[in-house]
């Protein structure tokens, strides 16, 4: 393969990426990507508009890229990489926006906010109805539903964090929201 016409750094980008996809060698995606680490920081910033995460995206893109980057075809590596940092980022961005709609409080109706001068003993049974109920789920959906609503992790930090793929977390969630909904129509029958 000859240079012409093709700057220096791309023919770098496809040497480094044919030895990495030939030898699987990690130090070799990480010297790739360390050459552009610095425009994916910047396409994060401009995005997320917050430098701490900008700096977790750049990790997280990285983690991203060692398994999509056997997966696709790549004709020019800085241009690929720029448009996965730039969706990685619009992704993170649509998770945390959706995220800040749901509430564990869908499961649990507390009649204190039609009466506030309750004394709490309701919204108390009905939290305890609640644990119970989050006790039986089977441990896939409690794991994804617990990290979700209480912790407040996005489908993709669910993904991580169990080793789960992302149809699975979202498979967990919505099953284990519908069990939970049930168990606690259930148990509000039995109140």
């Amino acid at each position: 393969m000859s240079g012409f016409g093709t700057p220096k750094k791309d023919v770098d980008d496809d040497a480094l990426l044919r030895h990495y996809r030939d030898t699987g060698d990690m130090a070799v995606l990480g010297e790739l990507y360390q050459a552009h680490a610095e425009m994916v920081y910047y396409v994060c910033l401009r995005y997320l508009k917050d430098s701490e995460r900008s700096k977790d995206a750049v990790m997280q893109i990285f983690e991203e890229l060692i398994h999509k980057v056997n997966k696709q075809e790549i004709q020019r590596f800085s241009s690929w990489l720029y448009v996965l940092s730039r969706n990685h980022c619009l992704m993170q961005l649509r998770v945390a926006k959706n995220r800040h709609h749901v509430s564990i409080d869908e499961f649990v109706e507390f009649p204190l906010a039609m009466h506030p001068d309750g004394d709490g003993a309701e919204k108390e049974k009905q939290l305890t109805a609640l644990e119970r109920c989050m006790e039986r789920l089977p441990e896939k959906q409690k794991r994804s539903v617990d990290l979700f609503f209480l912790n407040e992790k996005c489908y993709k930090e669910i993904a991580e964090l169990t080793g789960y793929s992302l149809k699975e977390v979202k498979s967990y969630i919505q099953n284990g929201k519908r069990n939970l909904r049930l168990c606690m129509e259930a148990s509000d029958g039995k109140g």
